[in-house]
């Protein structure tokens, strides 16, 4: 029997024309750009000259995509949050019944992995104007507002079970883990030229949450 109810068509999403692919391609390569800037100089000494030629373009053409430097670094810092909500809907994915605190561990070594490979960008200072701009950017809130639930979760569950200090308040906690992603320990032992990556990951590893005390 035919049912009543009619099915909806299923439209096909429309394709977009070349330019537009060309525009977003040339986007998304201005946001690498500005996001290994960020990362190597910091907000305050990245200049829009730099950025046009790192992507191999007029600074003029920068202003097709972005109206400002503020616009240009946040873009930058929305790419970031998606990346680490992505990496956290993958942890959660593959580590099913893992305890709290490893996948604090795993969330840690992941900001350190990307801050060594050069593509985390510096926090801006309190009083620069890309943290004003961000205040007001809501897919950055919005996503730092997710990762933070994620992660007081799993601050607040490894404090229950003993695995972290129940009398730290959980967003100093989270607050410590926020710093990884920008903590000058790892530039400083990695220009030392005495460890690989994976040797100063496991030394600031150790120290965020073992301590520095002797055991």
């Amino acid at each position: 029997m035919v049912s009543a109810v009619a099915k909806s068509p299923v439209l096909p999403v429309p394709k977009r024309s070349f330019r537009a692919q060309m525009h977003l391609a040339r986007e998304d390569a201005i946001i690498t750009a500005v996001n290994r800037l960020l990362a190597e100089k910091g907000f305050e000494a990245m200049t829009l000259d730099e950025v046009a030629i790192e992507v191999g373009i007029a600074k003029a053409s920068l202003y097709k995509h972005f109206s400002s430097k503020e616009d240009l670094a946040a873009a930058a810092m929305v790419r970031v949050m998606e990346r680490a909500l992505a990496f956290l809907d993958k942890l959660q994915g593959e580590s099913t019944g893992a305890r709290p605190i490893d996948q604090l561990k795993a969330v840690a070594r992941w900001t350190m992995e990307v801050q060594l490979a050069g593509e985390m960008p510096s926090l801006p200072s309190e009083n620069s104007s890309l943290r004003a701009a961000l205040t007001t950017n809501k897919a950055y809130v919005d996503g730092l507002m997710e990762v933070s639930e994620r992660l007081g979760a799993w601050i607040t569950a490894a404090q229950a079970d003993g695995s972290l200090n129940l009398a730290l308040p959980p967003i100093a906690v989270l607050y410590t883990l926020y710093a990884r992603a920008c903590d000058p320990v790892l530039g400083f032992l990695k220009g030392s030229e005495q460890y690989d990556n994976e040797q100063i990951i496991q030394m600031v590893l150790s120290t965020c949450f073992d301590g520095l005390r002797a055991r």
